[in-house]
């Protein structure tokens, strides 16, 4: 069993294991794309006993898939969660604990942790990865069978960046409108991060073609991680700007109300919803 998280390192172990989600989730999750229809059953015409027959198995698919989404959602939630413990205290100290004030404040630590990282760096803190966690990626596919040390270092040192720069960032100018849960799939006991709704990328273009005005331009939901980067994997900068710029467009498939869009923010949210972690 895992060594409890020490108080002071808590709140940085909830945001590595925010970051350790979104690449597993985004390899991991089950498929949100619309399900292909199946064919329907039909009873003999004029046959009772057998129309409900089919509406009885039909009512029994849907409860057996539900279930199945269900226990998917708790499993990966388990298995997210006990990478975490073995990685983070795995890290140095000084990274477990780092925040922005004192990483502002110690040369030395921007030296070591500013990003993209030194290969030194990076390749100081793989070698800190315990084999246990490495097998674990290995069999569950987001590392391939007897990995070496670039297959590591390509899916973990990105996982280390997000981690150091979410920890090492200042306070966002955005604070004060901060939510208590994601404005999208409603889970409050995630971090959040910011997402700009009409995104940065996109501005220039944006006061170009008069999309919106100038106010509207820095407008920020409050967004899990998972969620974040399902946003920017439903449409590109230019159509999140011009169609999917407030969180009620999101939900509704755009400004044109795309059916298939809706569908797979609706299957999405149902599913990483489920998503969670054991009480610590």
């Amino acid at each position: 069993m895992a060594e409890p998280i020490p108080a002071g390192e808590q709140s940085n172990y909830e945001t590595f294991r925010d970051c350790m989600s979104e690449p597993i989730i985004k390899v991991l999750a089950a498929p949100t794309e619309k399900p292909k229809p199946k064919k329907k059953r039909h009873a003999k015409k004029g046959s009772k006993s057998g129309k409900n027959e089919v509406m009885k198995q039909e009512s029994t698919e849907a409860n057996t898939d539900g279930s199945e989404e269900g226990t998917d959602a708790e499993d990966l939630g388990e298995f997210i969660e006990y990478l975490s413990t073995l990685i983070f205290p795995s890290l140095p100290h000084e990274l477990r604990t780092l925040t922005h004030s004192i990483f502002k404040d110690s040369p030395n630590l921007q030296d070591l942790y500013t990003t993209p990282l030194s290969a030194s760096t990076y390749t100081t803190l793989l070698q800190r990865i315990p084999p246990t966690a490495i097998d674990s990626l290995e069999s569950y596919g987001l590392l391939p069978p007897t990995s070496d040390s670039i297959d590591q270092h390509n899916l973990l040192t990105p996982l280390l960046t997000t981690y150091i720069s979410a920890v090492t960032a200042p306070p966002p100018i955005w604070s004060s409108t901060r939510a208590t849960a994601c404005e999208l799939c409603g889970r409050d006991w995630v971090p959040l991060t910011y997402h700009h709704l009409i995104p940065k990328a996109a501005h220039a273009r944006v006061r170009k073609r008069g999309w919106h005005t100038e106010d509207k331009l820095n407008s920020v939901a409050w967004l899990c991680r998972a969620c974040h980067s399902f946003v920017h994997r439903l449409a590109g900068n230019e159509e999140l700007a011009k169609s999917f710029y407030t969180v009620e467009l999101i939900q509704v498939g755009g400004v044109e109300e795309d059916v298939e869009k809706r569908e797979s923010v609706e299957g999405w949210v149902k599913w990483v919803g489920g998503v969670r972690w054991k009480s610590r």
